[in-house]
């Protein structure tokens, strides 16, 4: 079934024929900001994977009729999305292979979620990271009204006048405004810039948008450019103009 959130950072796929485990992770990770897709064979998992975009794909080692392996074999011929591979035996051989047909990372499944989730941001934000600085290269500046955001130059200016904005604060603008009109939640927000964990009660995120909405001149009870979605996160919007 398709996902529907903006993201595909914040997509997971789990391959896994343990539906328990499959349960456990989806109630662990979607309160955290991620929509997780549950697949419970090995050519069930790689067509979704094939089909969809997502941040990270779990993928065991051990399924019915095609294997882990089998299944990160194919999809490297096609996708480079972060795999991090589960083995029930733990064995070094089984890690070492996985590592080298080009899984992220590995872990035995006597993991604990928070270990899970730390390696999935991990792998998630190297991915990220890498394709930021693969988008800002020879990129177009973008035009939102009379905003320009110039990724290339690392730039932004509101009609002639240049914004000061630390690096921090023009990544978070770059990342909203390239996405003009689709939502950021603080979780995709924070792998993508900060580099760094995240806590559902970290606010630092709220502060850094305060700081670029009183650059911009925007007034937050009725932004021209940086609308806050309750519950969700922050969205540029597209034509630089008022809520109705």
């Amino acid at each position: 079934m398709p996902i529907s959130v903006g993201d595909p950072a914040a997509r997971i796929l789990i391959v896994d024929d343990d539906t328990k485990l499959c349960r456990l992770i989806k109630d662990y990770l979607e309160p955290m900001g991620y929509a997780v897709a549950v697949a419970h064979t090995g050519t069930a998992g790689l067509e979704l994977a094939l089909a969809e975009q997502f941040g990270a794909v779990i993928l065991d080692v051990m399924l019915p009729g095609v294997d882990g392996f089998e299944v990160l074999r194919q999809l490297r011929t096609k996708s480079n999305v972060p795999v991090v591979m589960l083995t029930g035996r733990g064995e070094e051989t089984d890690r070492i292979v996985g590592l080298e047909m080009g899984a992220d990372d590995y872990l035995p499944k006597t993991f604990s979620m928070r270990e899970l989730l730390a390696r999935l941001r991990a792998v998630v934000r190297r991915s990220t990271t890498t394709a930021i600085q693969n988008e800002t290269q020879n990129a177009a500046p973008i035009q939102i009204a009379e905003l320009t955001v110039d990724p290339e130059a690392r730039s932004a200016c509101m009609g002639q006048q240049v914004l000061q904005l630390t690096t921090v604060e023009f990544d978070l603008l770059f990342s909203l405004a390239r996405d003009a009109g689709r939502v950021k939640t603080r979780e995709q927000l924070t792998l993508e810039v900060a580099d760094r964990n995240f806590d559902i009660f970290d606010r630092s995120i709220d502060v850094h948008i305060s700081s670029i909405r009183k650059k911009l001149g925007d007034d937050p009870k009725m932004p021209r450019f940086i609308v806050t979605i309750r519950s969700a996160g922050y969205m540029i919007r597209k034509t630089g103009s008022e809520a109705p």
